[in-house]
């Protein structure tokens, strides 16, 4: 079996690798949990990151000038184990 410290990068390595398959780049990519197998045999490794979430659409939105009516974009936390 291999140390935690390697697990944990080959984590990393591979939720980068394929972030462009997820439809948006991953922010503020964190380890969130580690944890070993009952088996032993394996880590057990949960990442978090942060995607832009969608705005809900609003009638209201036509009613407001441009200008005003930029929104902020919101996230999401996700977690992949």
């Amino acid at each position: 079996m291999i140390d935690v410290k390697t697990a944990v990068n080959a984590a990393y390595e591979y939720i980068k690798s394929i972030q462009y398959m997820m439809g948006s780049s991953l922010g503020d990519l964190r380890l969130e949990d580690v944890e070993l197998s009952d088996d032993k045999s394996f880590w057990l490794i949960t990442l978090g990151f942060d995607i832009p979430k969608k705005a809900p659409k609003s009638q209201l939105k036509n009613l407001i000038p441009t200008s005003l009516a930029s929104t902020p974009v919101l996230y999401e936390r996700e977690y992949k184990l």
